[in-house]
């Protein structure tokens, strides 16, 4: 595999069993109530109980109150935090569990920046900056703003789907890929044909 693989706003038991089937090395669990993809901590509890062993529950939360991280760990037993909003790094890691920082990119974005101070992050996950949303707008951004130094491993996110996702990772060559709304019938209902097509797309990078 060229890229590991996360498939974002998991809402259903079927969803999470289908990405898992696919080769998905993870499964986004969205805590962020605005969204059409939010579940809450028992119903992510489900889904992170349907899982095989091997396949990471992460947990996505945008400007959170700590009793709320705190709850979904517990309640839910995630693996991994992805802070999408404006959380600072003291934030992220009093939890005693590791975590990914999102960041949406636009131009002007120090990446550099973001990296020294999120340093004990796992990995920034990049994102395209749209006003007023946090992510799962289907849309991209410009990939040569990644610096090619950066110290951290990359997540890329923003825009990729079944078509584009080869590309994607021969262009950025990241760590992992992330997709939501690019392998998904609505909102928060993944399809199972779309997620097999997009796991083929990453196998056929030939990174």
């Amino acid at each position: 595999m060229p890229a590991a693989v996360k498939i974002c706003g998991v809402t259903r038991v079927e969803d999470a069993l289908a990405a898992a089937r696919a080769g998905a090395h993870a499964i986004g669990l969205v805590f962020y109530r605005p969204s059409p993809r939010h579940v809450t901590p028992e119903a992510a509890r489900k889904i992170v109980q349907a899982l095989p062993p091997f396949v990471t529950a992460v947990g996505l939360f945008v400007d959170a109150s700590a009793d709320e991280v705190r709850e979904a760990i517990g309640v839910a037993h995630i693996g991994l935090l992805q802070f999408h909003g404006s959380e600072k790094p003291e934030f992220c890691r009093q939890f005693g569990v590791a975590y990914i920082k999102a960041v949406r990119v636009r131009p002007g974005s120090d990446l550099l920046q973001y990296a020294r101070d999120f340093h004990d992050a796992k990995a920034l996950l990049l994102d395209a900056y749209v006003e007023g949303t946090h992510g799962g707008t289907g849309r991209s951004f410009d990939w040569s703003l990644i610096p090619r130094t950066l110290p951290l491993p990359v997540v890329l996110s923003g825009g990729l789907d079944p078509q584009n996702v080869a590309g994607a990772i021969r262009q950025v060559r990241p760590w992992a890929v992330d997709v939501s709304s690019g392998v998904e019938s609505a909102p928060g209902i993944k399809d199972a044909a779309k997620i097999a097509a997009f796991m083929s797309g990453v196998r056929n990078a030939d990174v």
